[in-house]
């Protein structure tokens, strides 16, 4: 977009320069109020070509678009993209036991007579499948926000690559509607509602085979009401350009979609088409008879891509852009409504957040010491609630050896008695033993 607005610059200039010959003084700056002419050229100039020239750089280049398939697990989301694009792209079944949702982008490399896509399809894993399902959004918003970021990055980085690099922004968001039941759950609701103001949301209703028409037409209602009635803003297909007005006026009135997909090629009278087969008959994908999937693939591939790319470069990125930078400062005026300098709001905002880091410094030092303040007080209790311990356990021991050496002074007291009387039993029992000798001698002397 940067270069085709380089284009239109450069021919303004040219368009105000006078017939009579070349401006001599300094080119009027196209931002200037200055009144725009208009004069017939005397022959042909050439910048006509600009136009193929554009349509040329760009084939060369190739082309980015980003889906966003959301939907239950189950649904038909990679069915439909291999039908949608008449091929089979790699994916691997999900279960329904994921504790969380996660996103798994797949980029492939397309090409369709001399046009070359780089298609990325991001799938939304595990959604709905929890018990818990307040959260399952989440993981959306902060990949829509990822890719906005990293395109903000490359924007304000000094060695520019907007050109070259992959953009990863999505541009289209293809919600399923399960044809479960009578209207929409409410986590379609809540999340359609965090998603309208970041993604070009085209809501679809997925299996249509599995609900009559009369249904249908009912569900497709009903759906539409509530959306309006909760404020939820979808995707609008274009009606300013005249060539397509006519066509997108008509199909905003079949939103949703009610779509089948299928990419098995079933023998309808004498040709193959896609279909699915079922033993009462088949359902033709390509049929506007039996579903919406031909009215689909014309709005988001043959008509409207380029403006869903607009709408998310122009719309949902700025929006971002716009916030992301305010909150970092920069602004387009003053109160005043006086221009102002980038260096100057740098400037201040550095400033600001010097000032800024410094009180949070001093907080942060200040709360320091007052930890080690506190520490060293809850230290000294510690330390002195130990020394009164101490002094007690010392008090106790001193009283437990006082004990322990009278018990032993009474102790030896008892052990000297014993030791006396035994000695005087010992004592008595000798001299026993030479009074009872002395007599036997005696008897024995008689009677010899």
């Amino acid at each position: 977009m940067e270069h085709i607005l380089l284009i239109m610059l450069s021919l303004l200039r040219v368009a105000s320069i006078p017939v009579g010959g070349l401006e001599t003084g300094p080119a009027p700056s196209p931002f200037s109020s200055i009144e725009k002419r208009t004069i017939e050229l005397n022959g042909h100039v050439g910048f006509d070509s600009l136009p193929d020239q554009l349509v040329s750089k760009s084939v060369a280049q190739g082309f980015s678009f980003n889906i966003l398939c959301v939907g239950e697990t189950g649904v038909g989301k990679s069915t439909l993209m291999n039908t949608l694009f008449n091929t089979t792209f790699e994916n691997e079944e999900a279960s329904h036991y994921g504790n969380k949702v996660h996103l798994h982008p797949q980029t492939y490399e397309l090409q369709e007579s001399n046009v070359n896509l780089k298609l990325t399809i991001v799938h939304t894993v595990g959604f709905g499948d929890q018990i818990n399902r307040e959260e399952s959004f989440k993981p959306i918003l902060e990949y829509i926000d990822t890719q906005f970021e990293k395109y903000l990055e490359e924007e304000l980085k000094i060695k520019r690559s907007l050109f070259s690099c992959h953009d990863t922004r999505i541009h289209a968001c293809l919600y399923f509607i399960a044809p479960s039941g009578h209207s929409l759950k409410s986590l379609d609701l809540v999340t359609m509602k965090k998603l309208d103001s970041k993604v070009n949301i085209i809501p679809v209703i997925a299996k249509a085979d599995t609900v009559n028409r009369s249904e249908l037409d009912k569900l497709k209602i009903k759906i539409m009401s509530e959306l309006v009635s909760n404020g939820v803003q979808i995707y609008q297909f274009p009606t300013e350009d005249e060539a397509v007005a006519e066509i997108n006026s008509s199909m905003n009135t079949h939103l949703p979609f009610a779509v089948v997909g299928s990419v098995e090629n079933v023998k309808v009278g004498n040709k193959l088409v896609k279909a699915r087969l079922y033993p009462w008959g088949s359902v033709q994908v390509e049929n506007e008879n039996h579903c919406d999937f031909v009215k689909l693939r014309e709005m988001l591939v043959r008509v409207n891509m380029e403006d869903l790319r607009e709408q998310t470069h122009a719309r949902h990125y700025e929006l971002y852009r716009r916030c992301k930078l305010e909150e970092m400062g920069f602004k387009d005026t003053d109160p005043d409504s006086k221009s102002f300098s980038l260096q100057e709001t740098y400037e201040a905002k550095r400033k600001e957040f010097l000032t800024d880091l410094q009180r949070k410094e001093e907080e942060m030092r200040q709360m320091f010491v007052n930890k080690v303040k506190e520490a060293e007080a809850e230290l000294k209790e510690k330390e002195k609630e130990l020394h009164e311990r101490f002094e007690q356990l010392k008090r106790m021991h001193q009283e437990e050896k006082k004990t322990l050496e009278e018990k032993r002074r009474n102790l030896e007291e008892e052990m000297n008695a014993f030791n006396r009387r035994k000695v005087a039993a010992e004592t008595l029992m000798g001299q026993a033993v030479q009074g009872g000798s002395q007599p036997f001698k005696k008897d024995k002397d008689k009677k010899k």
